[in-house]
C-alpha cells in the first residue's frame, strides 16, 4: 500500500485558494518507514543505509533554516500512543503542530532551494503521513474555539 508522502496538486491548489495572509497552524502526523527508502537519483552521497527515523532526523536538520526563515516554529511535538477514536490501523509514530505567520510564508517555504533539497529525506523517511492545515483561533474556555 502506497502512503500519502507528498501533496497533490489539487491539494496545493486549494491551499493558494485559501487566506494567504494570517497566522496557519499545521498539523503533522507521520508514520516513518523501518528503514530510509532513497530514489536511485537521489545524491549519491546521501548515506542510504539508514532508518526511517535516521532520515526524517535529515531532513529536520536539513530543513531548519529555510523553516526558520518562513517564521515557522514549531509549538508542539508529541509520539502517539493510541488511536481512541478512528481507525487503530491509522498509528503514528510522530505527531506535531507547526506554526507560520502566514500561508504564504509556509508556500515560501516550499519554494526555498534550500528546502526542496532538504525533501529527499523526508520522502525517503515517511510511509505516510497527514498534513492538515488549520487557521489559528484562540482558545476558549471550552472544548472549541473562541471567535
Amino acid at each position: 500500500m502506497t502512503g500519502s508522502v507528498d501533496p497533490t496538486r489539487e491539494a496545493m491548489a486549494a491551499f493558494r485558494d485559501l487566506p494567504s495572509d494570517r497566522p496557519i497552524a499545521m498539523l503533522n502526523l507521520l508514520r516513518l518507514r523501518e528503514r530510509a527508502a532513497y530514489a536511485e537519483n537521489d545524491a549519491p552521497a546521501i548515506n542510504r543505509d539508514v532508518s526511517g527515523a535516521e532520515a526524517y532526523a535529515a531532513y529536520g536538520r536539513a530543513a531548519a533554516a529555510p523553516f526558520a526563515r518562513a517564521g515557522g516554529r514549531q509549538i508542539w511535538l508529541g509520539r502517539p500512543q493510541l488511536t481512541v477514536i478512528g481507525p487503530a490501523d491509522e498509528a503514528w509514530d510522530l505527531a506535531f503542530i507547526a506554526e507560520y505567520p502566514s500561508g504564504a510564508a509556509f508556500l515560501d517555504m516550499l519554494h526555498d532551494p534550500e528546502y526542496q533539497a532538504a525533501v529527499v529525506h523526508r520522502q525517503a523517511a515517511v510511509a505516510d503521513s497527514r498534513l492538515i492545515r488549520c487557521d489559528s483561533r484562540r482558545p476558549g474556555p471550552a472544548f472549541g474555539a473562541s471567535e
